[in-house]
């Protein structure tokens, strides 16, 4: 018993890493939630404002973001490529790694601003309503003036996780919270000289706060103890070798991110198709569960970045164990999570909307959310997790053919009513989404024993 215990409490143990994970894992989470907070500023805002207002911004979200994670997660395979060296003792090479990534987060913002700004007839393909669109499109508009600095944002703060250092990441986000609230506020219902914006004034305000937390970061990387590592001490032109290498781990890690959103996301368009009062009550939904998801995935980063630090440092167990234990934790979490959310629900609902329509669809909505809760939380951790082991590709093929191939037509026959006595609208959509959910949950854990076993073998 004492020698189980001396195993738990020591650098290796089940009680040692998991200390080091809640470590790491609570600034990301509250950063996580600051960010989302963001989002629920928007929706609650814009939900005031009316329902064409508030289903241009999800119909909008349903693009923005998705992409948006698409290309930081190219960006965010500085983290495990960092901790690695972290672990190795290695760090002379992590300014390098720096530096590149912020000429990809560069380009990449470019790219994804002018996507944005072209996005008009994607949704008028989709057969969405010109009057949803044109709202959609002031909003997209607006923002896409800050993904510049988001994604510049982005490679900054990886380089920081992926020393083991998530602080900075909870203090900006959440100062970028207290900032947007009261510049979204204004923009959207105007005054001291300002027209009331709407979906408009969302966008704007998300864009100034990005551009916020870019000089924030850039801050904490010149005047504290990282600046010794050289992020900006030289200049280095873009290399392709470097940027080839991010790219070979980050574009898997960024398609399988986008698969997911994407699969939300699509699923958001599609039901846009419903009427104004659905997209917005599948947009509160949508909201609620964000939340919820913002802890398994704040853990899933904190999982990446300290099995990376344990593969480096050659101490695989340790690896092994921070997967399986992220993933249980995660679990548990949900679990408590779903009997908030089927008390609450209701009573939180009430707080987006007064529409009686988008409350009662919205509330039909939570046994289905509460249903796939621990099936993403450990999906989630299960990629983090195989992210530090510098294993991406193939989880990204498993995301896509769980969501897409397994989940999507789901949610397309019963969503869509293809079949006689299989019409179920917004809630077959659902349906569609937490069968994904469970499918990839069990063949990433599944992808993580493996890999792991093979590691530990050699």
């Amino acid at each position: 018993m004492n020698a189980m215990r001396q195993e738990n409490s020591t650098p290796g143990g089940s009680r040692y890493e998991l200390i080091q994970l809640i470590r790491l894992a609570l600034p990301l989470v509250a950063a996580q939630l600051a960010q989302m907070g963001m989002g629920v500023v928007d929706t609650i805002m814009a939900g005031q404002v009316g329902a064409l207002e508030l289903a241009g911004v999800a119909l909008g979200g349903a693009v923005l973001w998705p992409t948006l994670m698409l290309f930081s997660g190219v960006v965010m395979s500085m983290i495990p490529m960092i901790a690695q060296l972290n672990g190795a003792g290695k760090d002379s090479q992590v300014g390098e790694i720096a530096r590149q990534g912020l000429w990809v987060a560069l380009g990449l913002g470019i790219l994804l601003t002018a996507a944005l700004k072209n996005a008009g007839p994607v949704y008028l393909a989709l057969g969405i309503e010109a009057s949803i669109v044109d709202v959609t499109m002031g909003y997209l508009g607006a923002a896409s003036w800050g993904m510049v600095p988001v994604l510049g944002y982005f490679a900054l703060r990886y380089f920081c996780e992926g020393l083991s250092w998530t602080k900075p990441a909870m203090l900006i986000a959440g100062i970028g919270l207290l900032v947007k609230i009261p510049l979204n506020y204004w923009l959207v219902f105007g005054g001291l000289g300002v027209e009331p914006m709407g979906a408009e004034g969302c966008g704007w305000a998300t864009a100034w706060v990005m551009f916020l937390e870019l000089i924030a970061m850039i801050g904490v990387v010149v005047f504290s103890r990282v600046s010794r590592l050289g992020p900006f001490t030289q200049f280095s032109l873009p290399s392709t070798h470097q940027i080839a290498t991010l790219f070979r781990v980050g574009l898997p890690i960024g398609l399988a991110t986008f698969v997911e959103f994407g699969f939300f996301a699509v699923v958001t368009l599609l039901i846009g198709r419903l009427g104004p009062e659905t997209v917005a009550a599948h947009q509160i939904i949508n909201n609620l569960s964000g939340l919820i998801f913002m802890v398994p995935l704040g853990l899933g980063m904190a999982t990446s970045i300290r099995v990376g630090f344990n593969v480096g440092a050659g101490d695989v167990a340790s690896a092994r164990r921070v997967g399986w234990l992220a993933m249980a934790t995660s679990a548990g979490f949900a679990t408590v999570s779903i009997v908030v959310l089927l008390l609450a629900g209701p009573t939180l609902v009430g707080l987006y909307t007064q529409q009686a329509e988008v409350i009662d669809i919205a509330t039909s909505l939570l046994g289905i959310v509460a249903c796939f809760l621990i099936f993403d939380g450990i999906q989630v951790n299960a990629m983090g997790a195989l992210r530090g082991f510098k294993d991406t590709a193939v989880p990204f093929v498993i995301a896509f053919s769980c969501y897409w191939l397994f989940g999507f037509p789901i949610a397309w026959i019963l969503g869509f009513g293809f079949f006689a006595g299989l019409d179920y609208g917004v809630l077959g959509y659902w349906s569609g989404l937490a069968a994904g959910l469970v499918a990839a949950s069990a063949a990433l854990a599944l992808r993580f024993n493996k890999i792991s076993e093979r590691a530990q073998s050699r």
